[in-house]
């Protein structure tokens, strides 16, 4: 249920910026959108879903529990539910008004290499999707509520009307002949009223289920007491991670225009598969491995397999974007304002980023595991890590290929080479009409640091052996997949989009999931399972 949701919630992305691709593009409204994006979503991040599941959702678990044994006992479940929901509104509160009066100086310092009308833009564009953003953490907070009720589908797929509204308003926007300055706003305001149709759509259901909520806090309460004190290592974690996305956005706006939108775009794609199948299989399994923290051989059992599901996916993905990326970037994206050297960066930002979706997958699980055992320090302490590796690895890599300029299909060096340099100078950098990869450095520096916190993560759950055991049979499916569709694209070379891109990525899922079939990958046997049924219904009629 859980990836059925997100499955609909993503599609509906894909559909927004399928529209806005093409009425934005990688232009410099597309940047300032970016920006203003990334700016207000760092309280979504530290104070949502994130830090909830790590804090909120696995006391809440349990005290449901013991409220289902108990009826007349102390436990009261929906009094803490409502005392989050006080303190998150009043904290979100104050922060959106912060976010709303410090706009400048606050888009100054997270993105100092903006300019003039690109700069303004963004100061204007991040005042109108702060307001959103409150709403988008109370989302959160239902979130947490319904998962650990076990109700799944509506909690993910709600964000399915966050998109709706947006793609209305670009539309609109399209509709009245908007300039790219327009669309920008326009977009803007669909993300601060999609926020309150997807809160909107939650509360209902919530509230019948966490019955006694009253929106007070609850002096003394133990299970409060709990939840504050994973509260704050669990929003240190986020806040680390935040960290890392602002350094990015930092050194992105350093970059040649359209890298921020590039980055943005590339980070679409990059989380649908995190999102469908890694967050699908943690969120469902969060508030299980909660009430199984007591139990290490059922915990260890139960993440074991997590692994395994997530990594199937994961590798699949990978090997997909790798070989095939820019078949689905230019499916999805390639018209009005983007261009086929858009696509080739899209496609190189995801294909870096790819390298490291299977350790970004592990991840999610393995933080789960701490979090269910009441440890949300050491996931802190290791994201600190990766942010410092994401942070060395793409300065070092993304001055040099921002040097290098894509000519449609083609990538052209520039004199200087690609060694070691510094920032293209500004009038450079401003050359709209230029694309280049600057960016990809960024996504190679997130996809090392990703494989950086796996490692430290299994070593400090000591599960080295089930990361390499979930890995091993699948990388080998994968390497040939992406083996196979790379040669199948020289023979589909120069069809049309809408045919050539479905069936690369069909090509690649079919020989990933029969090679890891023959190597005895479960999941490879339940997916392959229907289609085996068929056959052998067939044989049998025939016979």
């Amino acid at each position: 249920m859980v990836a059925l949701g997100i499955a609909a919630s993503r599609l509906a992305g894909l559909g927004r910026e399928t529209v806005a691709s093409r009425l934005l593009g990688n232009t410099a409204a597309g940047d300032a959108f970016a920006v203003a994006m990334r700016i207000p979503n760092m309280l979504q991040n530290m104070l949502g879903e994130g830090v909830l599941s790590a804090s909120f959702v696995p006391v809440y678990s349990r005290l449901l529990d013991e409220s289902a044994r108990d009826e007349d006992g102390p436990t009261d479940p929906g009094q803490v539910a409502g005392a989050v929901a006080a303190a998150l509104m009043t904290v979100v509160g104050l922060s959106v008004a912060l976010i709303v009066t410090l706009a400048r100086p606050i888009t100054f310092v997270l993105a100092p290499g903006l300019t003039d009308d690109r700069f303004d833009l963004a100061v204007s564009l991040v005042r109108i999707t702060a307001l959103g953003t409150g709403f988008a953490v109370l989302s959160a907070w239902c979130l947490g509520v319904l998962n650990s009720h076990r109700r799944f589908f509506v909690s993910y797929a709600a964000p399915v009307l966050w998109n709706a509204v947006q793609v209305g308003a670009l539309v609109v926007a399209w509709i009245l002949a908007f300039d790219l300055d327009g669309v920008a706003r326009a977009l803007a305001w669909g993300v601060a009223g999609g926020g309150l149709a997807q809160l909107l759509v939650q509360l209902p259901l919530t509230v019948r289920l966490a019955r006694g909520l009253r929106l007070r806090w609850i002096r003394g309460h133990p299970g409060l007491r709990e939840i504050r004190r994973r509260f704050g290592p669990a929003v240190l974690g986020r806040g680390v991670a935040q960290v890392s996305a602002y350094v990015d956005l930092m050194l992105a706006s350093l970059l040649a225009t359209g890298a921020m939108a590039a980055l943005y775009r590339a980070q679409i794609l990059y989380m649908l598969p995190v999102s469908l199948f890694a967050m699908s299989v943690a969120a469902a399994e969060l508030p299980e491995m909660s009430r199984q923290a007591d139990d290490p051989v059922a915990l260890a059992t139960r993440s074991r397999s997590a692994m395994r599901k997530v990594a199937f996916w994961m590798l699949l993905a990978a090997a997909v974007y790798i070989a095939a990326g820019d078949l689905v970037v230019g499916l999805l994206f390639q018209g009005g304002v983007f261009s086929e050297a858009d696509t080739v960066l899209v496609w190189f930002v995801v294909g870096a980023y790819a390298l490291g979706l299977p350790a970004t997958g592990l991840s999610r699980v393995l933080q789960n595991v701490c979090y269910a055992r009441g440890d949300t320090a050491g996931p802190a302490g290791i994201a600190a890590v990766r942010v410092a590796v994401a942070a060395a690895v793409g300065l070092v890599v993304m001055f040099p290929l921002d040097r290098v300029v894509v000519s449609g299909d083609r990538l052209l060096s520039a004199a200087e080479g690609i060694g070691l340099a510094w920032a293209l100078p500004e009038a450079e950098r401003a050359l709209g009409d230029v694309v280049r990869l600057g960016a990809v450095g960024l996504a190679l520096g997130s996809a090392v640091a990703a494989w950086t916190e796996i490692v430290l993560l299994a070593r400090r759950l000591r599960t080295e052996e089930a990361v390499r055991s979930a890995l091993g049979a699948p990388t080998t499916a994968a390497a040939v997949a992406f083996a196979a569709t790379a040669a199948l694209k020289l023979l589909i070379d120069g069809w049309p989009l809408l045919l050539s891109a479905p069936i690369a990525a069909a090509f690649a899922m079919g020989v990933y999931t029969v090679v890891a079939y023959r190597r005895g990958v479960a999941e490879a046997h339940m997916l392959l399972q229907p289609a085996r049924r068929i056959i052998w219904q067939r044989r049998n009629q025939s016979d």
